[in-house]
């Protein structure tokens, strides 16, 4: 949430204004002039894919001249895992491994010190997973609660502030995915919302953010690497998901399937990416599938949502496409930096260098910010004309899965074992 901050009492009677519309409108300069300086407004990120669930952050604003480099301010060791951190107010949770347990940490923002630890007996990581341990789930904080999903299908809630244990869930699943559970949960309308199975057939949970008891579930394929989001058609909600094979919409009210949209994939690859929802659209992608957009609120005679268009050539493995204005940008399948139209679905531009076909990408105010596993933190113009860098940072030296947390000028960066506080210089030199 947006930290609102206020102007000093001498800042306040400095602003001598008359009562003339000039003088208010003079008085409104001054005060933005203030609130654009080194204070600046921060935000949350609360769970999978920020605050509006589209990867986006408002609480920052990019400096008129980029520093040449970002500070360290702490860095912190918590362990092995991929999950992005939670960020609520000068707090941060992790969720990672430790030997031989999941935990869950609550770190002060200020310094990198622990306020709290929970921790629980976690399974092997067996199989092709096995040289990454830790957590792939993202945890989310909602109403002073903290929801975590372990890689072995555990659903841990605890109090927020004290890590105080709320209620856990170990009994949902007896299966696991090839790649263990990495599916962030979905906290929504008073509910928790999880998909857990294993290789043969999976389920569709939805619990009680206040108690974890079940009020429905719906049984179906395998999961999928994704992640659920919620899409709003007037008065009703309905989790939009990819399953194995498959994109669907199911209601959140009593998880009845809703519509179903065949998803085919090349032998080796699997559904990752979590779809964005954009009103009644949904645009989706899949390694060597391309990317493609439907409209959910235009179905035909079958109830299934109507494609809008169909990019073959441009698609993302974990990447989720974000959209700005009328385009969309991404990391390809491919590992590179791409931008589509988001009407059409039409190229408009596909960078040559190769990164990593894993990484991030966000929309932080004006600028866009990637984050590919073996590269530097990098800001770019979300421009029509190609790719054009702003900046780039070098901010850790092992890979890179999690998004980048951006608040005001803080840039916390979740690494193979560690968290990292950046700050930047907005000071322009004179």
């Amino acid at each position: 949430m947006m930290e609102p901050i206020e102007p000093t009492a001498s800042c306040v009677r400095s602003l001598k204004v008359s009562e003339s519309f000039a003088g208010r409108a003079l008085a409104c300069l001054a005060l933005c002039g203030l609130l654009q300086g080194p204070l600046l407004l921060a935000q949350d990120w609360p769970h999978w894919l920020g605050p509006g669930r589209n990867a986006t952050v408002s609480g920052f604003l990019a400096p008129a001249q980029w520093p040449a480099s970002l500070t360290q301010q702490w860095r912190r060791t918590v362990g092995l895992g991929e999950s992005t951190p939670a960020l609520e107010g000068n707090r941060l949770y992790a969720f990672t491994r430790q030997e031989d347990e999941e935990v869950i940490l609550s770190l002060n923002t200020r310094d990198g010190s622990e306020l709290w630890r929970y921790s629980y007996p976690a399974i092997a990581v067996t199989g092709p997973a096995k040289p990454y341990p830790g957590p792939r789930s993202s945890p989310a904080v909602a109403d002073g609660k903290l929801i975590a999903l372990g890689v072995g299908g555990v659903l841990t809630c605890l109090d927020a502030d004290s890590g105080r244990l709320i209620w856990k869930r170990d009994d949902l699943t007896n299966d696991i995915p090839r790649f263990f559970n990495s599916a962030s949960p979905l906290v929504v309308e008073g509910l928790c919302v999880v998909y857990l199975g294993g290789v043969d057939k999976g389920c569709l949970h939805a619990v009680g953010l206040n108690d974890g008891k079940s009020r429905w579930q719906w049984e179906g394929e395998p999961p999928s690497y994704s992640s659920a989001v919620p899409l709003t058609l007037g008065v009703s909600t309905q989790v939009v998901l990819l399953t194995e094979k498959n994109l669907r919409g199911i209601s959140l009210t009593d998880g009845k399937p809703l519509w179903r949209i065949p998803t085919p994939l090349n032998p080796g690859y699997w559904n990752s990416a979590t779809p964005m929802v954009d009103g009644p659209r949904v645009y989706y992608s899949g390694q060597g599938t391309g990317t493609r957009a439907v409209n959910v609120e235009n179905p035909d005679q079958t109830g299934t949502p109507r494609q809008i268009w169909h990019n073959a050539q441009v698609g993302t493995v974990y990447n989720t496409p974000i959209l700005h204005e009328d385009l969309l940008f991404g990391i390809s399948d491919r590992g590179r930096f791409f931008c589509l139209e988001a009407l059409t679905g039409k190229t408009v531009w596909v960078r040559t260098n190769r990164v990593s076909n894993f990484g991030t990408v966000l929309k932080a105010g004006g600028v866009l910010v990637g984050l590919p596993e073996h590269s530097d933190l990098v800001f770019f113009k979300p421009s029509r004309q190609g790719y054009e860098e702003l900046a780039h940072y070098r901010v850790s030296d092992t890979p890179l899965y999690s998004f980048p947390l951006l608040s005001g000028n803080k840039i916390f960066i979740r690494d193979r074992d560690s968290i990292t506080l950046w700050t930047m210089d907005r000071k322009v030199p004179e």
